[in-house]
Order: structure tokens, then C-alpha cells, then sequence
């Protein structure tokens, strides 16, 4: 029996977690059909564009995203304290630009004077949307919702457009986080529809690459800031260098036209998360084949269903990353 969404996600266990959400109809979500002949292929800007809008409102960053033709996938991380440190007013600020909130909160927001009844409503409010803009499945919610309704529009139709509710997978910890965000960057190449990282179009690895380019890191992306180390400012726990080298060395391997191995003792990031190169290079192709609703190294995985009182499941359910 499926376990319910707010027993899958659970911060004390960890901030990191893969979502899915795949297109119900024959209709692409994005690219071309090849049965009418019709191009969706701007559809991938509406969500790119989005995304990086709703990163800029919600307490979760966005470590890693690829647009495909019929499914999207986003890697997050949950920044819980830093929603807890908005003001009242930085709240409702930021929910306004989602929604119109409350006649309370909107003259809140606009400085006018309010009696304490009203002040106790709105501070009521501000706490409802503190927690949805902390919330993943208020994020994806204000993702799909705008895209499923422009997409109806555009086809001139009614009815589901994404398939059921996003599937969501908890990274346990570095290992598993490392895997599936460049899993998520090599989607495009698996998929032959680019043939490098850099060129693939609505993928977070592009981005990254253009700003490395400049030595910067792009703004909207939850950016690299180095391996694990005292007063370790917030960020992805790797080096930039090491994973684009990671990424560009995987993907290079996993087109079919290509051949050969990776060898480790030139990949710091590797040595560091004791993945051997032939394990890397099952779980870059394989992530989402291979894993299921937790995915970690086997200590992680003992630890989360001891802590949530859970037998060892098979494959399908619980998976050890890394032998």
C-alpha cells in the first residue's frame, strides 16, 4: 500500500528530495508529435521559466532540473530555517505574488492600520503560507497547476494533463544526492535529443556551465560551495569543478556511440563518496530504474527505517545505493 505524501517526506531525515511528474495524454508536454506533426516545444520555457519563478519564492532551492518531452524533473532541497526567519511581512509578500491572500493580508502588506483582531488573523494567515512555501507539494502544485491549464488552452481541451500526483523520491545523503542530480542532467543525452551536457536545452547542467564560463554560479540554482567543512556556508556539499567534470566525463559514456571507463583517482568527488567508477556508471544511467521512494547508501537507509519503525522492503520500496 502506498505510504502517504507527508510520510515520504520528512526534513528530520534529510532536505533532499527527486520529483517526477509525467504528462497523461499523447499530446507532448513539450518537443514534437510525431502523429500531427504539432511543435510543443516552447512549452519547455513556460515550465523552465516557472520553476526559477517559484524558486525565487519558496524556501526551496532548486540543486538540479531537466524539461524533457512528456515528464520534468527537479532535485530539492528544503531550506525549513530560512523560512522560519521571514518576517510576517516578507511572508506575505512573497504568497502575494502567488495569490491575492486575504483583504486583511493585503492591506497588511500595504502598511495600513489594523485593528488587533485583524493583526491576530493575519498572523494566522502568514503562518498557512510560511509552511506551503516551505511545502514540496505546494511547489509542484504551483508548478503543474498554471502548466496543465495553459497546455488545455493551447490544445483546446479539458481533463488531466499531468498523471496523477508527482512521484517523489528522499536522498538520504551525499552519495545519493550527487547520483541523482547527475542523473537528472544526463537525462537529455540518454534520451539522444542533445549530445552534450552544455548544449542540452532546459537542464539545469546548461546553466551551471554558461555561468561557470564567467566564474560565477547561477543565481536561481541552490549553488556548490565546496566539500563538508566547519562553518559551511549553505549550499550543495561538493566542489562545482568536480561534478561539471563528473557530469561531462559520465556523459561522454552513457551515448551509445561512445565507449570506455571512467577512472576514479581522477574524480575527487568519487573517492570522496567511495563510488566506484563501475557503480557510478549503473547508477548515471539507471537511477530512476534502480531506486525507489528512499534511496541512499546502506548505513542511511538502516538508519531511516529504524527511525521510522519500517522493515527492510525490496528493491522497489527502500534501495541501497552503493555496494
Amino acid at each position: 500500500m502506498p505510504r502517504a505524501r507527508s510520510q515520504q517526506i520528512s526534513l528530520e531525515d534529510t532536505p533532499y528530495y527527486h520529483c517526477v511528474s509525467r504528462c497523461v495524454r499523447r499530446a507532448f508536454l513539450c518537443g514534437d508529435d510525431p502523429v500531427t506533426g504539432a511543435c510543443y516545444e516552447h512549452r519547455r520555457g513556460w515550465i523552465e521559466d516557472r520553476l526559477l519563478f517559484l524558486a525565487s519564492l519558496f524556501s526551496i532551492d532548486i540543486c538540479a532540473y531537466a524539461i524533457m518531452s512528456n515528464h520534468i524533473h527537479v532535485v530539492l532541497h528544503v531550506n525549513a530555517q530560512k523560512a522560519q526567519n521571514w518576517s510576517t511581512l516578507e511572508v506575505l509578500q512573497r504568497w502575494h505574488k502567488l495569490h491575492k491572500g486575504t483583504q486583511f493580508t493585503q492591506k497588511y502588506a500595504k502598511g495600513e492600520a489594523l485593528e488587533d483582531f485583524a493583526l491576530k488573523l493575519v498572523e494566522s494567515s502568514a503562518e498557512t503560507y510560511r509552511n506551503r512555501l516551505m511545502d514540496i507539494s505546494w511547489l509542484m502544485k504551483e508548478l503543474n497547476e498554471p502548466i496543465a491549464r495553459q497546455a488545455n488552452a493551447e490544445d483546446k481541451c479539458t481533463g488531466r494533463f499531468w498523471e496523477g500526483r508527482f512521484k517523489s523520491q528522499a536522498l538520504l545523503d551525499e552519495s545519493a544526492l550527487a547520483a541523482c542530480m547527475a542523473y537528472v542532467d544526463l537525462n537529455p543525452l540518454r534520451a539522444k535529443i542533445s549530445q552534450t551536457p552544455e548544449t542540452s536545452e532546459f537542464t539545469s547542467v546548461k546553466k551551471r556551465v554558461a555561468a561557470a564560463k564567467h566564474q560565477k554560479q547561477p543565481k536561481p540554482l541552490y549553488p556548490f560551495v565546496g566539500n563538508p567543512r566547519e562553518n559551511m556556508p549553505d549550499g550543495l556539499p561538493f566542489e562545482l569543478s568536480d561534478y561539471l567534470e563528473l557530469v561531462d566525463m559520465t556523459g561522454r559514456i552513457v551515448r551509445e556511440d561512445k565507449r570506455g571507463a571512467i577512472d576514479a583517482s581522477l574524480l575527487p568527488i568519487l573517492q570522496r563518496l567511495n563510488i566506484s567508477s563501475e557503480n557510478w556508471l549503473c547508477i548515471a544511467a539507471e537511477f530512476g530504474a534502480r531506486t525507489g521512494a528512499v534511496v541512499g547508501a546502506e548505513q542511511s537507509i538502516a538508519y531511516y527505517c529504524d527511525s521510522h519503525k519500517l522493515n527492510r522492503k525490496p528493491r522497489s520500496s527502500h534501495n541501497q545505493l552503493l555496494a
